[in-house]
């Protein structure tokens, strides 16, 4: 069976989402992809390539002023070449962020990935976790102990760095990267079983 590459497209103010990325990659690596990390604020010639050719592309933001940064967006406008030719129809997509409030809009920077995958007519892949941390015998080291479905989610201190994301957060993060490369290897092999 083909090994499935997986790209890991994010932008990171302040190196939270970064630890996220990390996380993400990991797992698709330890699902049996190949998995690559890139940074849409430094992306090179070779890295648009990368993703073009990439079975899964897994955006990442943190949340700012309730949408994703700044970076992400002009990362998002400049994919509009792809989508002119179609280049990622048919990948894998998925999603992640992180804000310093429990909620901060995260849901918003998911939906805007989702609605730029769409666009590109490629497959959302959500987290598929129930959610945690929401009964009196939970715990806030839950995977997906913010509640999201459409991606991992993640909650940060303002104050703190990114060696304080939170390991449930992490763990959450490693779990989406596992599902999706398992959603491209099984994408991967139906499309050859099938001739297509």
């Amino acid at each position: 069976m083909t090994t499935p590459v997986v790209s890991v497209a994010y932008h990171s103010g302040f190196g939270h989402t970064a630890v996220l990325a990390e996380a993400v990659r990991e797992g698709a690596a330890a699902a049996g992809a190949t998995a690559h990390l890139v940074r849409v604020d430094e992306i090179t010639d070779e890295q648009w390539s990368l993703l073009d050719a990439s079975d899964a592309i897994i955006f990442g933001s943190p949340t700012y002023m309730g949408t994703a940064s700044a970076a992400f967006h002009a990362f998002a406008e400049a994919t509009s070449q792809r989508w002119a030719t179609a280049a990622w129809q048919d990948k894998i997509a998925a999603g992640f962020t992180n804000s310093a409030s429990k909620s901060g809009d995260k849901l918003h920077t998911l939906q805007f990935f989702t609605v730029l995958a769409a666009q590109h007519r490629m497959h959302w892949v959500g987290l598929a976790l129930t959610p945690g941390w929401n009964a009196s015998t939970a715990s806030e080291n839950d995977l997906n102990r913010l509640g999201f479905f459409l991606g991992a989610a993640a909650q940060t201190n303002k104050d703190e760095g990114p060696e304080a994301v939170h390991k449930a957060d992490i763990a959450t993060a490693q779990h989406l990267g596992r599902r999706v490369a398992e959603a491209a290897a099984i994408y991967a092999a139906g499309r050859a079983a099938l001739g297509v």
